[in-house]
């Protein structure tokens, strides 16, 4: 493929800057670009799902398969539309894994070797929407794969796995290499790049920095990217309509009591006692699908087997009465499946306000002061000069800090944060876990973080909650003080 002084502008705003790159048979790139730097919109283009540029692009009748965070969220919808639980006796769990394969392919052998090298032997019979984030990830892969592109074009491949599954991933990549497969992967993180790319491009607001063989010396050229001044971080006030009036230092903003969540007759986890004290700022940790998300769920009341267990959150006993908003109001909380159901209209300041709220959108008349203190979040993370812009329209990265600052808005006292920095860049990534460190130190907040980044494990973490797979026993569970 050949790209030839093209230009992608919106309005006045240069999304892809003159570009000129040439893509050969036999080679593999890895374009490493920080968030908003334009990488989707180089990959609508090379599909041909992007019309409107300026120059020419030569794909000489190329397939080209692109696989992202969109392109999941699509499917997601897909299934959310899909939905027939209103008028069946159960919960319809979404189209099972083996159908969406077959979808693109009669079943063979070779889908069946497929799975096995991504691991999806096991979650076959499983409907796509009771998958975690990186299972469904790997879904989307195999189905890409199965239609045999010319290019595949991974689009942030990596967010959301965790680290066997990285492991996994990166070996099937290495694989696909070296059986010839021409490969374009996407990503904002020097770990991300696979170790068999004989090619590197890097771009940042919409230019080519770089063009050509994998260099010797990455460090440098990743330099070129992160050319961001670092500045002080100045919080916002914390507000006090949403702090705890009082609260006991012995006493548990979270305690869980032979917790358990089933599925017909299976078990996710079971027999968990745990309690979350004030200020022991907690990572939580384990393999995709073993229950990290769902025991969150319980925690913010979005999973309905809260009611089932006896889970007392910040004085209040589930199931006695209480208002789901009464607990929203003291929590602040960002997760994939959040940013997954983030689909309402509305712009930038107004999600950052929902944070206020506890809704997905807002609903009701807000005031300056709300106004105000959203548009300081937003100038926090440095999207000020895009108040006004559509939630929807903003890059997936620029859609994760816009939900980070609604997380933070309240500055509240228990933070829950599921995978936050997917999709960020390195500078993002480390800059959003400064703020967060800057609120824990200046405050009454405690912390319940998921990741699966080992680089991600923030010095006030005082406690870690481990979830493991048994194949013999189910999930086991170990807590660890630091």
């Amino acid at each position: 493929m050949q790209l030839t002084n093209v230009t992608v502008q919106k309005e006045q705003h240069r999304i892809l800057d003159n570009l000129n790159w040439t893509l050969n048979r036999g080679e593999s790139w890895t374009l490493l670009g920080t968030n908003a730097s334009g990488k989707s919109t180089l990959a609508r283009l090379l599909t041909q799902e992007l019309g409107d540029y300026q120059g020419s692009l030569d794909t000489d009748g190329k397939r080209v398969e692109w696989v992202s965070l969109e392109s999941q969220q699509a499917l997601y919808e897909r299934e959310l539309y899909r939905d027939d639980t209103d008028f069946m006796d159960h919960l319809d769990e979404g189209t099972p894994v083996k159908a969406l394969l077959e979808e693109i392919t009669p079943w063979s052998t070779s889908v069946a070797e497929l799975c096995d090298k991504l691991h999806l032997g096991a979650l076959l019979q499983r409907g796509y929407r009771m998958l975690s984030t990186g299972e469904g990830r790997r879904v989307m892969l195999a189905r890409s794969l199965l239609s045999q592109p010319d290019l595949l074009i991974l689009d942030e491949p990596f967010e959301g796995l965790d680290a066997q599954s990285r492991d996994d991933l990166h070996r099937v990549l290495n694989e696909l290499i070296d059986h010839g497969q021409g490969l374009l992967l996407l990503v904002n993180q020097r770990a991300d790049i696979a170790s068999h790319c004989t090619h590197l491009a890097l771009l940042d607001k919409g230019q080519l920095l770089f063009t050509g063989a994998m260099p010797d010396d990455l460090e440098a050229q990743w330099q070129h990217l992160l050319s961001v001044r670092h500045h002080d971080v100045q919080l916002p006030d914390r507000q006090s309509g949403y702090q705890l009036d009082t609260w006991q230092q012995e006493q548990p903003l979270v305690e869980l009591v032979d917790g358990f969540v089933q599925y017909d007759d299976t078990f996710q986890f079971q027999q968990f006692n745990w309690q979350l004290k004030p200020g022991v700022h907690t990572h939580i940790q384990g393999p995709n699908g073993c229950g990290k998300s769902t025991l969150l769920g319980l925690i913010t009341g979005d999973h309905p087997q809260c009611y089932r267990n006896n889970l007392t959150v910040l004085g209040f006993k589930r199931g006695q009465g209480e208002s789901i908003w009464q607990i929203k109001k003291h929590l602040g909380y960002v997760s994939g499946n959040l940013h997954r159901d983030y689909r309402v209209s509305g712009n930038a300041l107004t999600a950052v306000i929902s944070g206020l709220t506890d809704s997905i959108g807002v609903y009701q008349a807000v005031g300056e002061t709300e106004k105000e203190l959203a548009l300081q979040w937003l100038q926090l993370i440095g999207l000020a000069d895009k108040w006004n812009a559509a939630f929807k329209s903003l890059s997936m990265g620029e859609q994760r800090l816009v939900l980070i600052a609604r997380a933070l808005i309240k500055q509240p006292p228990l933070l829950i944060l599921d995978e936050p920095t997917q999709g960020l860049d390195d500078f993002n990534r480390f800059y959003v876990l400064s703020i967060v460190e800057k609120i824990l130190a200046n405050g009454p907040t405690t912390l319940l973080f998921v990741s699966h980044r080992q680089d991600e494990s923030m010095s006030c973490i005082k406690q870690r909650l481990i979830f493991e797979e048994d194949a013999r026993d189910g999930t086991l569970f170990s807590i660890t003080a630091i």
